[in-house]
């Protein structure tokens, strides 16, 4: 099996080495209200989402995916000037997950991937001369977690299998190609512009907001979309959510999938004159707005 370093692990924060192990490979481990360290894992979090984590906690709590983003996540760079990642926001001055209880998870029925995957992690590799990642798994044992010393024995597949994780996997497969194929890529691609940034954290993780984009005149006058994709995307989160990691494909890697139409060049570009010279002269009436300085995580934020 083709080497992985530390820098790879899904636990980076991690001073164990994981150990790398395919499918079929059998691990001793079972996690319990019984056992002496329930909750240890939920009381110190350090918990990325992927965007289908996302869409299932918003709809079991009946949020909008930006009231969720802003109540229970933050953004974080993925690595220096790249795409974002969101991760789960600790209670108000403590590192104890919100959604803790005495119990267990108070929404263990919609609990993230990481947390379904715990101990284990998913890592995706490619090869320098493949085109298509494959999965690895990675088994890391931290001092306060006895759930190894449990006496069950499972595969990986059987445990992957009982934490629900076969769609979890599979929705958010996209997403990951586009992480893996920017970290594959390096200076190649170019280092995103704002506006690419700003495009992948809506379409990754806003989907409300995104779903309303597409809807938009704006976007109909530039993408020739069927008209029963269309209304799959206006109405289906999860076609809208796969729909989107295509589009990012095409935005950030030019990998075309999804027809433009032939005028829609020039509509953009008379648009995008008219917006300048608004901005331009609403400028120059009020002039430069003293001691502001840009909000850090502005690059995330999407303009009207």
């Amino acid at each position: 099996m083709e080497e992985i370093s530390i820098k790879d692990s899904p636990f980076p924060q991690s001073p164990v080495v994981p150990n790398l192990l395919e499918s079929n490979a059998t691990i001793q481990f079972q996690c319990h209200k019984g056992i002496a360290c329930f909750n240890a894992c939920c009381k110190n979090i350090d918990i990325s989402l992927t965007p289908y984590d996302i869409l299932r906690l918003k709809r079991r709590l009946n949020m909008t995916s930006g009231e969720f983003l802003t109540q229970y996540t933050f953004p974080f760079e993925m690595e220096q000037d790249g795409m974002a990642g969101v991760k789960f926001k600790p209670v108000e001055g403590g590192t104890a997950c919100q959604f803790m209880t005495e119990e267990g998870c108070g929404v263990y029925e919609d609990r993230p991937t990481s947390c379904r995957y715990y101990p284990l992690g998913l890592l995706s590799i490619r090869r320098q001369n493949e085109y298509t990642d494959r999965d690895a798994y990675a088994l890391v044992k931290e001092e306060h977690c006895l759930g190894h010393n449990e006496p069950r024995k499972l595969t990986v597949e059987e445990y992957r299998q009982e934490q629900g994780l076969n769609e979890y996997d599979e929705l958010s497969r996209g997403w990951r190609q586009l992480i893996l194929k920017k970290k594959s890529s390096g200076p190649t691609v170019g280092k995103p512009t704002k506006r690419s940034l700003q495009l992948f954290f809506m379409v990754c993780y806003d989907l409300d907001r995104f779903q309303e984009f597409v809807a938009s005149p704006a976007f109909k006058d530039i993408y020739d979309i069927p008209a029963d994709l269309q209304q799959k995307i206006e109405t289906d989160q999860i076609e809208l959510m796969q729909f989107g990691f295509r589009l990012l494909r095409q935005v950030l890697f030019n990998e075309m999938s999804i027809d433009i139409r032939v005028d829609a060049l020039d509509k953009r570009l008379a648009r995008k004159q008219e917006r300048e010279a608004v901005l331009d002269e609403i400028a120059a009436k009020i002039g430069p707005i003293e001691g502001t300085r840009e909000d850090p995580n502005d690059k995330y934020k999407i303009g009207d």
